[in-house]
């Protein structure tokens, strides 16, 4: 409009597609909750059978790079502790 507000209908459409979001999001969160919970329950129970749940999240960690990606990390890894006279 002229004004430079949007007319009645529009923002009714607007107003119904940012509550849709809201919604969506919210519940998208819950599911996320949900399965951080699950998650964790996961790692307790690791832990309960003798698992070193430090290392497991690394495994976690390393098995969602790409086999290129991991060997470069792992030699600037290997490259720094040498550099601090970590490694013989």
């Amino acid at each position: 409009m002229a004004d430079g507000t949007a007319p009645e209908g529009s923002t009714t459409i607007a107003q119904g597609q940012l509550r849709s979001f809201v919604e969506r999001i919210e519940r998208l969160e819950e599911e996320k909750a949900a399965l951080a919970a699950d998650i964790k329950e996961v790692y307790a129970e690791a832990k309960g059978n003798g698992f070193d749940t430090k290392v497991l999240r690394k495994v976690i960690s390393l098995r969602k790079k790409d086999t290129a990606e991991r060997q470069e990390e792992e030699a600037m890894l290997e490259l720094y502790l040498h550099a601090l006279g970590m490694l013989g």
